[in-house]
């Protein structure tokens, strides 16, 4: 499907909220319209001529059912633009990340392990695909893929990430460091084995196999290691990443934002914008006018505990916004 070129103000207001980054992360409270303005920016950013992979991270995944499509865990072009963009969108599967992530890990410490332990290493395997922080882990292997692969090979200008709920990616994005730090503890302990085993070479008891194998070893998790290194930098580096919170005027998400964003800046992540979804017109009654007013003593107080980024308001929609035609016109309830 070929799109008009929207070169509306408000639409650049969107596009501004990349404003250069190569990834970009959406993350807020369920609810409050993330995945609709994830989605409505990388339309934004297609129709002004970017390349474009929008990727959902949530395993509730409610973008194939806003563009009324069957997203795979691969991309689909959901979009080609006059002005030459293209917008492709996937949908990371958490069984077959998890999956992907468990027979790699397995591979490694089978390696690592004598032969006639490796039945429970797979006993232990099994046991871990659902262990608490095994989807994370999997899930930070894929969004690693995406963000060093893909915009090399696949020649996307920008890569879309419509999150988790922020509870959810607030864990998320602490992996990077405890998986960087895991991994380096591993390369130590096959150091310490490695010089044992020289040691052991001059008594003759060391076999070439176990050289290669050492060396296999090593490299598999000095791989991951810098991996998950370069995701750390990436997350940390305000030019080539932006984090936009999304959030609704009212209490809890405000509250939820406001912790978010704390959570945030602890672990070094900045925040490019935040933006203000459903806002509610002050002139079309009287029901309406009051929550306006009470929206305003909601913002006062993310302002005051948040005052940095800057704020994009968008208004309520009359409709439900679904498929392309929809998001095309959320860039018209941008607020000036």
């Amino acid at each position: 499907m070929t799109t008009a070129n929207n070169a509306a103000p408000a639409a650049e207001a969107l596009r501004g909220l990349a404003a250069g980054a190569r990834v970009v992360f959406f993350s807020g409270k369920g609810g409050v319209g993330k995945t609709t303005t994830a989605a409505a920016t990388a339309v934004a950013l297609a129709d002004a001529g970017e390349r474009v992979l929008l990727v959902s991270t949530d395993p509730a995944h409610n973008l194939g059912h806003l563009f009324e499509r069957r997203l795979k865990d691969t991309p689909s072009t959901l979009a080609t633009t006059a002005a030459g963009g293209r917008l492709d969108a996937l949908e990371i599967d958490p069984a077959a990340a998890t999956a992907g992530h468990l027979k790699e890990v397995g591979a490694t410490i089978r390696a690592m392990m004598p032969e006639h332990l490796h039945r429970e290493v797979d006993k232990y395997l099994r046991l871990a695909a659902d262990a608490p922080g095994t989807h994370e882990a999997s899930v930070l292997e894929r969004i690693a893929e995406l963000t060093e692969e893909l915009t090399d090979t696949d020649g996307y200008d920008v890569v879309v990430f419509d999150t988790a709920p922020s509870g959810h990616t607030a864990r998320l994005m602490a992996l990077p460091d405890l998986m960087t730090a895991w991994t380096d503890g591993l390369l130590r302990r096959r150091e310490a084995s490695e010089r044992f085993g020289e040691a052991v070479v001059g008594l003759g008891g060391k076999r070439q196999a176990e050289d290669n194998r050492d060396a296999r070893i090593r490299s598999v998790l000095t791989r991951r290691r810098d991996r998950f290194a370069r995701l750390r930098g990436l997350l940390a580096d305000r030019d080539r990443c932006a984090f936009v919170l999304v959030l609704a005027a009212e209490r809890l998400p405000v509250a939820e934002t406001i912790e978010f964003h704390e959570q945030l800046r602890a672990q070094g992540i900045g925040v490019r914008a935040l933006v203000i979804n459903k806002r509610s017109p002050g002139d079309a009654g009287e029901f309406l006018a009051r929550r306006r007013k009470a929206e305003e003593r909601y913002v006062a107080e993310l302002r005051q505990a948040v005052p940095d980024p800057p704020v994009l308001n968008i208004r309520l929609a009359p409709d439900e916004l679904r498929g392309l035609d929809g998001l095309w016109s959320l860039p018209d309830l941008v607020e000036n």
